[in-house]
């Protein structure tokens, strides 16, 4: 998928090289017809290259004075060029070429192979764009997260206070950020009550990875059914539709948030097994935020789904009060 998003972009390169070569011969053309010595001048510098290498074949043991000669009539001609130029009132640069980016010169890529950091940009643009949830980003991340809104009294029989859990979790998800790139075959399941700040997390995981260049998408279970059974049953499969399917199974990190919210039956259990084994097989990676415990889990999935999720997901339970009745309590 991510090579997919890649050829597009080498694609989009190739058409800005295109235009900024058309716009410089566009700009030529009208300072052609304005100063004809100029075309004169440029035609002649075009053909050095040709000259250069004629004189060494000519005389392969003493070519440097005819190279001497060659290199000072260049100079005469750019400064021909220059004056020309100034006289007209026309910028030096008019007649250079335009690149978008003058770092790269719009090929995406630098010395020694080295990826631009426009082209990166343009990687992680993509990867906000396929995420579903960009518009929240700037406000939920792990910039913007607070611990300080989590009780740090004792909740009912846990070893640690809501504050001190919610710590825990959040060092536990910063390492799984931090080690994205390591074929781990790490997954998570987040469960606990509403209003806890699964949804919260989930999205400071999305913003770190996707400024990564990542490409992360962010369902809730609901629409990922409406996705599976709109590319199962439509006759219509719409480009837009096969590459929110496929998304599902090849992005390098699917969230599926508030699963159980979503109708149950044969159908859905089968298309969510097949979506979560279908990841596991190919090492990538999956978030579940739910607000179901491990034995409702069981219950309403089956052996199939939780044996997965229970054998290859790191579980971790939010618990404590829930946090927006508490922010309405406190106005």
């Amino acid at each position: 998928m991510k090579n997919n998003f890649i050829k597009k972009i080498l694609l989009d390169y190739e058409k800005r090289r295109d235009t900024a070569q058309k716009e410089l011969e566009y700009r030529q053309g009208e300072v052609y017809s304005i100063i004809p010595r100029l075309k004169e001048i440029d035609d002649e510098m075009a053909k050095i290259g040709f000259k250069l290498s004629r004189s060494i074949l000519k005389n392969p043991n003493n070519y440097e004075n005819e190279i001497t000669k060659i290199r000072e009539h260049t100079e005469k001609l750019k400064q021909e060029k220059a004056i020309l130029l100034t006289e007209n009132n026309i910028p030096l640069s008019f007649l250079e070429i335009h690149y978008t980016c003058s770092i790269c010169q719009d090929t995406g890529f630098i010395k020694e192979g080295h990826k631009c950091q426009c082209f990166k940009q343009k990687l992680i643009d993509k990867a906000y764009a396929m995420s579903n949830i960009s518009h929240l980003l700037s406000q939920e991340n792990f910039q913007t997260f607070n611990s300080d809104i989590f009780s740090d009294e004792k909740f009912e029989d846990e070893k640690l206070t809501p504050k001190e859990n919610i710590l825990n979790i959040v060092s536990i998800v910063e390492g799984f950020v931090n080690n994205f790139e390591q074929s781990s075959g790490e997954n998570i399941l987040f469960y606990g009550s509403t209003g806890l700040g699964k949804t919260f997390l989930c999205n400071c995981i999305s913003k770190a990875l996707l400024d990564k260049g990542r490409i992360v998408v962010y369902q809730t279970a609901f629409k990922i059914l409406e996705i599976l059974e709109e590319y199962k049953f439509s006759r219509n499969k719409t480009p837009e539709l096969k590459l929110s399917y496929e998304l599902l199974f090849d992005c390098d990190l699917l969230i599926i948030d508030d699963l159980g919210t979503e109708l149950t039956n044969s159908f859905t259990t089968t298309e969510i097994f097949n979506i979560i084994n279908s990841r596991i097989i190919q090492n990538k990676k999956t978030i579940i935020s739910t607000n179901l415990s491990p034995a409702e889990i069981i219950e309403i999935y089956g052996d199939r789904i939780s044996s997965r999720i229970f054998g290859k997901f790191n579980l971790l339970r939010f618990y404590g009060p829930d946090l927006r009745w508490e922010s309405i309590k406190n106005k």
